[in-house]
């Protein structure tokens, strides 16, 4: 005789977690969507403040950890940056621009950045990527602007 619990074991096996994503075939997520961006609630008087500056003018002031990206940010509050490549510094679809108050206390662009930065639409002196602006307290209240256009440059594009 089978036992009530051997059913769900049977279920479980038969459906695994999908850990590869197939060629050709879109990744799906079922984690809900405050999930998405990898970023917490700041602790009690850790806070650190952040405005994004949309494109229609209107801001949006959060408060967040150390250590989390701007596109982790923006991707966990549902705001316009695509971020295409996950964070790796291999597009430019996260591109921001940062107010010039700010601009000097962060760390200089490295190579990479200032390549894919190159590819961005829109450029300014105070152009950066939000993968590589990571929160910290010498930036505390940092205000970036996402730019009216985002451009992403994919190998699809030169076929």
């Amino acid at each position: 005789m089978f036992r009530a619990t051997f059913l769900p074991r049977i279920v479980t096996r038969a459906l695994p977690t999908p850990r590869f994503a197939v060629s050709g075939v879109p990744k799906v997520s079922f984690t809900p969507i405050r999930f998405h961006g990898h970023v917490h609630k700041p602790k009690v008087g850790e806070e650190l403040n952040v405005t994004f500056i949309l494109k229609d003018g209107t801001q949006r002031k959060y408060e967040v950890c150390a250590g989390d990206s701007l596109l982790d940010i923006a991707q966990a509050h549902n705001l316009d940056m695509e971020g295409a490549c996950g964070g790796s510094c291999a597009c430019s679809t996260c591109h921001v621009i940062v107010d010039p108050e700010y601009y000097d206390a962060l760390e200089e662009p490295d190579d990479d950045e200032n390549d894919m930065l190159d590819l961005a639409y829109g450029l300014t002196e105070t152009s950066r990527l939000g993968c590589q602006i990571k929160m910290s307290k010498d930036i505390d209240g940092i205000r970036v602007a996402l730019p009216a256009m985002t451009r992403n440059v994919s190998s699809s594009d030169f076929e």
